[in-house]
């Protein structure tokens, strides 16, 4: 009998494998995505020292005053722009891109270009 993997079992391998290859330094942390199907959050992560220098999310109290839905793509990019502001104010200019083992479209690749956008290199 087979056995088929659900879809969180199989971003969750894809995450490990990303994993094995990516990893934040002080010098250029990881920028770490996660979606749910109503709300997006993103930290930046610094590995070696295990702590997380920096989140933000679209239930932030600030957010959520422009964004009406936080499962859009309008709301990563809002989301994208907000976490490259917040970087910058904590001299974070580059980083290392964790997209969590998402497919890289929709509202990864809106996030990720807000951030570009707004300041971040990756």
């Amino acid at each position: 009998m087979i056995v088929k993997e659900t879809r969180r079992a199989i971003r969750l391998r894809k995450h490990k494998r990303i994993r094995k290859k990516l990893s934040g330094t002080p010098e250029q942390p990881r920028l770490c995505l996660f979606k749910s199907g109503r709300n997006i959050y993103v930290q930046i992560i610094d590995d070696t020292a295990g702590i997380t220098l920096v989140a933000t999310s679209s239930l932030d109290a600030e957010l959520r005053k422009v964004i009406k839905n936080g499962g859009t793509i309008e709301a990563a990019a809002i989301v994208g722009a907000d976490i490259a502001k917040k970087a910058l104010e904590k001299g974070i200019e580059d980083v290392v891109f964790d997209r969590g083992g998402f497919m890289y479209h929709g509202k990864v690749k809106a996030l990720a270009d807000a951030a570009r956008e707004n300041g971040l290199n990756f």
